[in-house]
């Protein structure tokens, strides 16, 4: 029963959140208002392969973080809960059961879901309802997983970031990269990222060690990791260049490399859905810090001995800037 401020002393919220989105954060910041404190459970048998459960918790983390939400809890993974199909009995047995076990002592269930009232009376507390008819906010983790891009206006954009797929465009020095790049991202309406190590190499007016192109890797992987959570992206995220590439610049100008830089190298392969080989049949342009027409060829043979190397999927690109945005346009909308 609540307290005679009218709030409830400990709040417990079980859902999928899979994915967690605009609905799911109504409802906690109103379980949060009426509760002192309040516990999360996220469960899902079987669970989601591309989303699975310590990804849709740590979400949780992301958007309610434990400076700003001191009074929210997450409940760890139990083993073994029913099926998602299970009759609404079992599941209830399972919570109460499973709260038994951890000693957590909920006086309220806070949902929007049917399975409230239930729950709540098989666990002998209060049910909380919040916003039932979904006038609120009209959205459910069915619909978005139906067409998570469609909907991503419900989802936040740490959340959304876990859908976008990340596009690499390598090549070498002069072949359109930083063009193409942001060509994309205007005729994808979405956002894209530029190559870092410029900033470093005029920075450092050219002479760079090896620390420096670890520091370019790294820069350019922050670069991503904000672009990737900055509202207005769309399905896809065009990067200008990988760490693999930074790579064979670190051994082509200082004949080394560091063994952190090879680490972020070799995730290149996981960490692109696709990767777009920029061809060298471009005009040569001098800016004052290129290379030689025959210096691109090589770098450019490089790059390709690279991604075959690694067993990374790559598509080339030729022709006008035209032409390459059509390829990619082609390429990813099939």
């Amino acid at each position: 029963m609540p307290d005679n401020t009218g709030k409830f002393a400990h709040g417990l919220i079980v859902g999928k959140f899979a994915p967690l989105h605009a609905g799911h954060e109504a409802l906690i910041r109103f379980a949060l208002s009426r509760c002192e404190r309040v516990s999360v459970w996220v469960y899902s048998r079987p669970d989601f392969p591309a989303m699975p459960s310590p990804v849709r918790r740590n979400w949780l983390r992301e958007v309610f973080p434990a400076h700003l939400f001191p009074h929210l809890t997450l409940l760890p993974d139990a083993p073994n809960p029913p099926l998602n199909s299970a009759p609404d009995a079992e599941h209830q047995q399972y919570v109460g059961a499973v709260l038994d076990g951890w000693n957590v002592r909920p006086d309220v269930v806070v949902t929007s879901e049917g399975y409230g009232p239930p729950l709540a009376e098989r666990l002998n507390i209060a049910h909380l309802p919040f916003d039932p008819e979904r006038r609120q906010t009209p959205i459910s983790g069915t619909a978005i997983r139906a067409d998570v891009h469609a909907s991503r206006h419900f989802l936040n954009p740490l959340v959304y970031a876990h859908f976008v797929e990340r596009v690499a465009l390598v090549g070498a020095e002069s072949t359109g990269k930083s063009t193409l790049t942001a060509a994309l991202a205007g005729d994808f309406g979405t956002h894209f990222v530029r190559e870092y190590g410029r900033d470093v190499y005029e920075r450092e007016d050219g002479k760079l060690t090896p620390e420096h192109f670890l520091e370019i890797a790294l820069g350019h992987r922050a670069l991503e990791e904000e672009a990737a959570r900055t509202p207005g992206l769309n399905r896809s995220l065009f990067v200008d260049t990988t760490a693999a590439t930074t790579l064979m610049w670190s051994y082509l100008l200082c004949r080394a490399a560091l063994p952190e830089l090879h680490a972020l190298a070799d995730d290149a392969k996981r960490r692109y859905a696709h990767t777009f080989l920029c061809a060298d049949d471009l005009a040569h342009e001098q800016d004052g810090w290129r290379s030689n027409t025959e210096v691109r060829g090589v770098q450019q043979a490089f790059i390709r001995q690279d991604l075959e190397t690694r067993g990374i999927r790559y598509q080339s690109l030729r022709g006008s800037l035209t032409e390459r945005v059509a390829q990619v346009r082609g390429f990813l909308r099939r």
